[in-house]
């Protein structure tokens, strides 16, 4: 293998192309070479300007991932980056693609920036709890002020090379990313322009009452959509030592503040994260099969779910025929999914065309042949076994051969389902979470007899919806569900024995998660959750704890906000709910009843029981081997039920408290309920043994 970064001399310019497929990542050897490159250019006589470019799809997207959690290698991207500002010939920076994270900062430290319209740029680094390491945020704000600095390197989100023109962080757009680049050197050369360092440029960095008011603004709002992280305001605190510090004590600032972010827990939870979602699609039958084609596909069911699941299918490009019952209810499944469309419509997402397009490869039908030719059908329909085993016995007749049958079950067998049809091999679960056109997580439930090909389509199927895949094996609840249920009961002992539920889901809140348990229950509706218990009540271990509180809610018929009660009230306009005394006072009642004396509990015990709970039960799951390993137990719970993402998941977190903390927990809470809080017995052997959850995840 060559090189990653070639030098070509076309008259009097050089061009450095960068080439380490897939996104050209600035790994050690792509900085040793570019370093090269550079010094080569800079020496030859017949050189005047230089052009920096990326080979391939895209100018570097950023980092070497590979790379990360290694000690650096010089030369550090920092270094290439002054090197490149530096140089007393003029450096253009020609891109296309993403440029995103190290390869934007390339860059903001070349003099000249140009960027085909296509282009995506940002800085990402915070989605990892860290800030942009190579000058970024001294750099950026010379370019485009404060404000909008912040903005981009605080969001992580990249911006369009349209917006980036208006903004001043381009020169130019270019329409030929081969030639544009070159006529736009020689004009330079002709015109003989200076070159324009970017840590010279002042014209920005002017401390007036009005940036700061902004400033100030900016912060508090990256303070609440990114609750409870560290790295926003560092990374406001690096910008803003543009206007006071000269621009070598700023890099100075900031890369000490990367390092100071790189050692946090955050940081290292959020890329953790990171990686931990890139290896959930990395599962034994993807390697052993090749997926089945998914030219069409079916939904059983309008619904909620149905429909869903049909805009996920559509904004793929996959044709969806929907089949219901009767003609009332594909109506308002039809309606379900236009409400939607029409949405977007209104909020400048798609255009009229656009939806149009989108809705000519939609059917609906109250006939189940209309499913005959369709690749695989997703059944979406309410959540009782005798129900669903009922449609998958006429799926098993009309589908053609060859057809995957997949069921959206919650918490359903899909070994008990499979056993209708007379082709268990094709028969799936596909476990989306609602509403299912926007939420990522899909668990994909594998049965005993599934082939390994339906597998791998179902893993197909996840990357053609963007969904982050998490393989499950058959139990009830699956992965995030199964392990739900544990917590939940753990939250429900916490408010009988004294805890009130508002004061549980304030001590959630504040560890983190987008909203507490209660209001989690309200909001999906208590319904559902009372009929799970009425399913699994025969199954029920007698000598097990049970709580009643909740299931006196229902019999009310307070399900929570589609009814305006459930834990809160709920009064015309309010969807954050209020306290309702009514609830503390049943819970009171119930506590009478089994003589419990009502104890306080801080919000510190609240969290260690929580997750203890939560952590005792997911051990059960890897041990089983209805998760593969630790990590997808974190990505079921990071995506699907809002753990929050800068603890890594609750694999993650156990890690970083301490395994040997979190069995001392156990082993105290089960002295006072010996059935629900023993220990896992991974939890004890991992622990024996000095591992941790992370050993194994291989």
């Amino acid at each position: 293998m060559g090189s990653p970064v070639s030098l070509e001399i076309i008259q009097n310019i050089a061009i450095l192309k960068i080439l380490n497929p897939p996104v050209n990542a600035l790994s050690h050897l792509v900085r040793l070479n570019l370093m090269s490159a550079l010094k080569d250019a800079e020496k030859n006589e017949s050189v005047s300007a230089i052009i920096v470019m990326g080979e391939g799809n895209t100018f570097p997207a950023g980092a070497d991932i590979t790379e990360f959690g290694t000690p650096p290698k010089n030369p550090v991207l920092p270094l290439v980056c002054d090197k490149i500002e530096q140089l007393n010939k003029p450096v253009i920076s020609a891109m296309h693609g993403t440029p995103l994270g190290g390869g934007l900062e390339i860059a903001l430290s070349c003099h000249y920036r140009l960027a085909h319209p296509h282009t995506k740029l940002g800085l990402p680094e915070v989605h990892l709890g860290l800030l942009p390491g190579a000058g970024g945020t001294q750099r950026l704000p010379r370019l485009i002020g404060l404000p909008e600095a912040f903005k981009i390197a605080a969001s992580g989100m990249p911006i369009s090379a349209k917006k980036a023109k208006e903004i001043g962080l381009i020169d130019e757009l270019i329409e030929n990313i081969n030639d544009d680049p070159i006529s736009f050197a020689d004009k330079l050369l002709s015109s003989n322009k200076q070159i324009l360092r970017t840590c010279d440029i002042t014209e920005h960095l002017n401390e007036t009452p009005e940036t700061n008011r902004e400033m100030s603004k900016i912060r508090a709002s990256f303070a609440k959509s990114h609750r409870g992280q560290i790295a926003p305001g560092k990374i406001a605190n690096c910008i803003e030592a543009t206007l006071k510090m000269p621009f070598e004590k700023g890099q100075e600032l900031e890369r000490n503040t990367f390092v100071e972010l790189l050692k946090t827990n955050q940081s290292k939870g959020l890329i953790h994260a990171f990686f931990a979602e890139r290896k959930s699609s990395k599962i034994p039958e993807v390697t052993k099969a090749i997926p089945r084609p998914l030219n069409k596909i079916g939904v059983v069911g309008g619904g909620t779910m149905g429909s869903g699941i049909t805009i996920a299918a559509l904004n793929a490009g996959i044709p969806v025929t929907m089949i219901e019952r009767d003609a009332e209810s594909i109506k308002k499944g039809n309606d379900n999914v236009e409400k939607v469309y029409k949405r977007d419509i209104e909020k400048g997402r798609l255009s009229e065309s656009a939806v149009n397009d989108i809705l000519a490869q939609f059917n609906t039908s109250t006939d189940f042949d209309s499913l005959s030719q369709v690749d695989m059908v997703i059944e979406a329909v309410f959540e009782e076994m005798p129900i669903k085993k009922k449609v998958f016995q006429i799926l098993d007749q009309v589908i053609k051969p060859g057809g995957v049958l997949a069921s959206n079950t919650s918490y359903l067998d899909i070994n008990e389902i499979a056993t209708v049809t007379s082709r268990p091999s094709d028969v799936i679960g596909l476990h989306f979470f609602s509403p299912a056109n926007i939420m990522r997580l899909l668990e994909i439930v594998v049965p005993s007899r599934v082939s390994d090909d339906v597998v791998a389509t179902g893993f197909s199927l996840a990357k053609k919806m963007r969904k982050t895949p998490v393989r499950a094996g058959v139990c009830d609840g699956f992965i995030g569900n199964r392990i739900l249920n544990n917590y939940g009961d753990c939250a429900a002992f916490m408010m009988e024995d004294g805890a009130t539920p508002y004061e549980i889901d304030k001590a959630i809140f504040e560890f983190g998660y987008p909203m507490g348990p209660y209001q989690m229950f309200d909001l999906a509706g208590g319904d559902i959750g009372w009929a799970t218990r009425k399913r699994l009540e025969p199954f029920r271990n007698p000598q097990s704890r049970y709580v009643h509180i909740a299931d006196k809610l229902c019999e009310n018929g307070w399900f929570g906000q589609k009814t305006g009660r459930g834990f809160y009230r709920y009064d015309t306009g309010n969807r954050r709910g209020n306290e309702d005394p009514a609830v503390l006072e049943i819970i009171e009642q119930e506590r009478q009843k089994k003589g419990i004396t009502p104890r306080k509990f801080s919000q510190e015990e609240i969290i260690q029981r929580y997750i203890a709970a939560m952590v005792n039960e997911a051990a059960e799951v890897v041990r089983e081997g209805i998760a593969l390993r630790p990590s997808d137990v974190d990505v079921t719970k990071l995506f699907g039920y809002g753990f929050p993402r800068y603890r890594g998941g609750p694999m993650k977190y156990a890690d970083t408290y301490g395994l040997d903390r979190i069995l001392v927990d156990l082993q105290e809470f089960e002295k006072e309920d010996p059935i629900f809080w023993k220990p896992s017995s991974l939890i004890e052997k991992l622990v024996r043994e000095g591992n941790n959850f992370d050993s194994l995840n291989l």
